[in-house]
């Protein structure tokens, strides 16, 4: 059965109603991922270091599972998103009517520019370069050679991890998500997106279920972004003598003050408080990034851009693949895909629907062409940027300073501190103390505006769909992000917050998949629909000017048949079909 072009109407899912406060949420999904997270945070604050083990061992097992799994449909996303980019599909609009785009192209990527932005790139910017180039935790990755050489491939595997996949996943979620919303008219939710396949069932048990993954999807997402971010903040106060080591109390408190500050955002809206902090923190993060690039090695940082990104393009397709199969142990290579490949592609698979909802939010009246260009290729040069910069001055340092970055533990393996490195490499720059603090500031606002648009994408699933869900409800979602990042943190800190990332991932990966799908049979369907009307106009304009010459001809009155005749051959001769 073909897809439908009919309007939805307010009894569809029915989202929201006047009433109680009740009457603003959809149950069926409300209400069961609601008891899902609020079971989480309890047995993870009870259970402690049993849940901790538990969480270890479920990563294990789908690292050595389904980390080929997690390898082969992200860069199937890939290839999917410049499939779909550069091929006919491109010119299908993503509005009605030939609608205007709703941005202007500048201000469009710079809105993409701003979501390319996170706790992430602040938290990792140093510390992955480093932590590769020091074989954290093994060198599975297959870096070896000079420091030089392993340096380079160090920024490179970085690359991978930040660049084209990442964004694919993004470009999956937010073109179906925008198809729906802008063509179709659907609420914004999940489940419209799989109506192509499953027709109006989506309406009922299968629709919720898919909200429910997505929500504890997203939700467990940011959860691992805030705890992420609350460590290094920890570890910048503890680095600036604010505070001593941290402890689950100080991280209580900590994530406490800054949830408090994310409700506040969320209540003062979206045209208010999220707006500004949001246009805050992109400046002080460009601030920052040209602050490192021109107090630092610039002329090396300049010249390794351009030579990174050379070595990824030669790279991309060996390292799409790689599942360190060949790595001195098995054990080692699951380790490592653990602490790093894996761990990404369930992140950013988490993050999917939350990212997808804000792109496809703002991509109104744009061509699938340009949305797939944009969303997938601004990003990621600014994130090559960003590590080249970080990154690269850290590495600078290892290879050709006085080092200091990387230390070693009792043992004497490798170690680097990923709290604190960022804080180390600013310190040795001019201002390097104020510079520090602005960059604790920095992450604070990146827990903020996480939190806050974070809570408002989950409460609009909860809300079924509704665009402008009520305030009570976003700051029950903003409080259980703090509760559930304080628990991961609680549970065994950022090797519990890759164990969730990694399986909360799984099931959604399926719902990406059928979106894939939904998305190549959706736009089939209108690229035929495109071609026939194009047919129809054509044959009617070659109509009208074999009449005109058979008027001119003098053959209006001849018999019908002979009048057919005259009319298809003339026909054929301006298709081209005669000499």
């Amino acid at each position: 059965m073909e897809p439908t072009e009919s309007e939805p109407t307010s009894g569809e899912i029915e989202p929201t109603s006047p009433g109680r406060w009740y009457h603003s949420i959809h149950p069926p999904v409300f209400w069961p991922s609601l008891i899902l997270v609020v079971s989480f945070v309890v047995v993870a604050i009870v259970g402690g270091d049993l849940v901790t083990a538990a969480i270890g061992t479920v990563q294990s097992a789908i690292v050595a599972g389904f980390g080929w799994y997690y390898t082969v449909i992200v860069t199937g996303f890939v290839v999917f998103s410049i499939w779909v980019g550069v091929g006919h599909f491109g010119d299908i609009k993503l509005s009605r009517d030939d609608e205007a785009p709703e941005f202007t192209l500048t201000t469009w990527l710079a809105m993409l520019f701003a979501a390319g932005m996170g706790i992430g790139l602040v938290f990792w910017g140093v510390a992955e370069p480093l932590h590769h180039f020091a074989g954290i935790p093994n060198r599975a990755s297959g870096i070896v050679g000079s420091d030089a050489q392993a340096a380079q491939d160090s920024l490179v595997l970085t690359f991978l991890h930040w660049g084209l996949h990442p964004w694919a996943i993004y470009v999956v979620v937010g073109l179906a998500i925008a198809y729906a919303v802008h063509v179709k008219r659907r609420p914004i939710s999940i489940r419209w997106t799989l109506e192509p396949l499953f027709g109006r069932r989506v309406k009922g048990w299968l629709g919720d279920v898919i909200d429910v993954a997505a929500i504890v999807g997203t939700l467990f997402g940011v959860a691992t972004s805030l705890g992420i971010g609350v460590s290094q903040i920890a570890g910048g106060l503890e680095f600036l003598d604010i505070i001593g080591t941290p402890t689950n109390l100080t991280m209580a408190i900590l994530i406490g003050a800054i949830t408090g500050v994310a409700i506040f955002s969320v209540v003062t809206g979206v045209k208010k408080g999220m707006k500004w902090l949001s246009n805050i923190n992109m400046a002080m993060a460009i601030g920052l990034l040209i602050f490192v690039l021109f107090t630092g090695p610039t002329l090396f940082l300049l010249r390794e851009y351009v030579q990174s990104m050379g070595a990824y393009l030669q790279q991309i397709i060996q390292l799409s693949f790689s599942t360190s199969a060949l790595a001195v142990t098995d054990g080692e290579g699951m380790e490592w895909q653990g602490w790093w490949s894996a761990f990404y592609w369930g992140w950013w698979i988490s993050w999917a629907p939350f990212v997808g909802v804000f792109i496809a939010r703002i991509s109104r009246g744009r061509t699938v062409r340009e949305f797939v260009l944009g969303v997938l290729f601004v990003p990621t040069l600014f994130s090559f940027l960003w590590f080249t910069v970080l990154g690269g001055s850290a590495l600078y340092r290892e290879v050709f300073g006085d080092g200091g970055l990387i230390g070693t533990d009792a043992a004497g393996e490798n170690t680097v501190h990923e709290s604190n490195t960022l804080f180390i490499l600013l310190r040795e720059l001019p201002g390097g103390t104020i510079v520090c603090g602005l960059a604790i500031i920095l992450v604070v606002l990146f827990f903020v505006t996480s939190s806050d648009s974070g809570s408002l994408v989950v409460d609009m699933l909860a809300s079924g769909g509704d665009p402008e869900p009520p305030t009570w409800s976003r700051v029950l979602w903003s409080l259980l992000e703090g509760a559930v990042a304080l628990a991961l943190v609680i549970a065994g800190g950022l090797v519990a917050l890759r164990g969730v990332a990694i399986a909360i991932a799984l099931p959604f990966s399926v719902v990406m998949i059928l979106m894939c799908f939904a998305c190549l049979k959706q736009f089939r369907y209108e690229r035929q629909q495109m071609l026939r009307a194009q047919r129809m106009l054509r044959r009617d304009q070659l109509t009208e000017h074999v009449s005109r010459a058979l008027i001119e001809d003098g053959l209006v009155g001849v018999r019908p048949d002979a009048e057919r005749g005259r009319r298809s051959r003339l026909l054929d001769r301006l298709l081209g079909r005669t000499g």
